[in-house]
C-alpha cells in the first residue's frame, strides 16, 4: 500500500506555490533563473529526490528543505536541478588559441613558472581534461611546460565524475584517434564500454565545489587563464557582472578569460578587453 501511495503522489503536479518558493530560493542562492516555463522540468528532476528521501509529496519535500538544517539535501537538490552539458573540445577555437597564442607566450615569458588555469564551471571534467590534452600536446616538443588546472562546479555529483575521469566510450568519439590512444585507457567490457583518463592528466587536475553566487571564492588569486563558459547564460545581467568581477579578482593582470559562444560582456562593467570573439584579456583598472 505504501508503494502505491508513493507512485500516486509522484503523478501529482508541483503546485504554483511550491514552484515559486523553490524557484525563488534557487535564483536567490545560486543565480539560476527558473521561469514558470520550467515548472515541469523542475518537477521531473525533483521526483528523484522524493524517491531518494522517501517523501510522499512536494509539500513535504519543500517543508523539509526550508525548515531543516540539512544543507546536504540542498546540495543534492541543486545537483539534480543544475544543467551540466559539456563535451571534449567543445568550442575548439578556444583550444586553438591556447596552442597558438597563450602557451607560446607563457613559455617564452615565464620560463620555469607554473601555468595556473581555472575551469570555473567544469561540470564532469571534459573541459579540464581537454585543456590538459592541449597543454600536453604543446609540451611534447621538449617544452615541458609545468601547469595545474583547478576545476570547480556547483554540483558535487559531476565533480566526483570529473575526479574519477571515467566516461562512456561514446563521449570521446570525436577526439582524434592519436589523442584517444595517448590519453585514455579503454575498458575490456564489451557491453557499456568505458574509458578512463590517464593518470598523468588526472594528477594535473584538482577539484572543489564552488557556488559562483558566493560572496567570496575560496580559490587562489594567481590564475593565468580562467574559463567560464556556458554558465552565465543562466544568470541575469546584474549577476553576470558580479560573477565576472569576482572571477577576475582571481585572474592575473593580462590574464586570459574565456566565455561561451553565446555569452559576452557587452553592456556590463568588468575589467576585460575583447581580443577575439568570446576571448578576453584582463586590463588594469586604476
Amino acid at each position: 500500500m505504501k508503494i502505491n501511495n508513493t507512485v500516486n503522489t509522484f503523478s501529482k503536479e508541483l503546485n504554483d506555490l511550491e514552484f515559486n518558493k523553490l524557484s525563488s530560493f534557487i535564483y536567490s542562492n545560486y543565480g539560476i533563473k527558473m521561469p514558470y516555463a520550467k515548472k515541469s522540468m523542475l518537477q521531473a528532476r525533483l521526483q528523484s529526490r522524493l524517491r531518494e528521501t522517501g517523501m510522499e509529496s512536494f509539500k513535504e519535500y519543500c517543508d523539509y528543505v526550508f525548515s531543516s538544517s540539512d544543507d546536504l539535501e540542498i546540495v543534492h537538490m541543486i545537483d539534480v536541478v543544475s544543467t551540466n552539458k559539456t563535451d571534449f573540445f567543445r568550442e575548439a577555437t578556444h583550444f586553438d588559441f591556447m596552442n597558438s597564442v597563450i602557451l607560446p607566450e607563457f613559455s617564452e615569458n615565464n620560463q620555469g613558472e607554473k601555468l595556473n588555469i581555472w575551469s570555473s564551471a567544469c561540470s564532469s571534467g571534459e573541459e579540464v581534461y581537454t585543456i590538459a590534452m592541449a597543454i600536453e600536446e604543446f609540451s611534447s616538443d621538449k617544452k615541458n611546460l609545468n601547469y595545474s588546472i583547478l576545476g570547480t562546479d556547483i554540483s558535487s555529483r559531476v565533480l566526483q565524475k570529473a575526479q574519477d575521469g571515467v566516461y562512456h566510450e561514446e563521449r570521446i568519439a570525436t577526439i582524434p584517434l592519436a589523442l584517444k590512444r595517448k590519453y585514455f585507457l579503454k575498458s575490456k567490457l564489451r557491453e557499456n564500454p568505458k574509458v578512463k583518463v590517464v593518470n598523468e592528466l588526472r594528477q594535473k587536475a584538482s577539484y572543489q565545489r564552488l557556488n559562483l553566487m558566493d560572496a567570496v571564492y575560496n580559490v587562489p588569486k594567481n590564475f593565468d587563464v580562467v574559463f567560464c563558459r556556458n554558465v552565465l547564460i543562466y544568470f541575469d545581467r546584474k549577476t553576470q557582472e558580479e560573477v565576472i568581477n569576482k572571477l577576475c579578482a582571481h585572474l592575473k593582470p593580462d590574464g586570459y578569460f574565456f566565455l561561451g559562444h553565446s555569452e559576452s560582456v557587452t553592456g556590463i562593467n568588468v575589467p576585460l578587453k575583447q581580443i577575439k570573439p568570446t576571448i578576453y584579456r584582463k586590463i588594469n583598472v586604476k
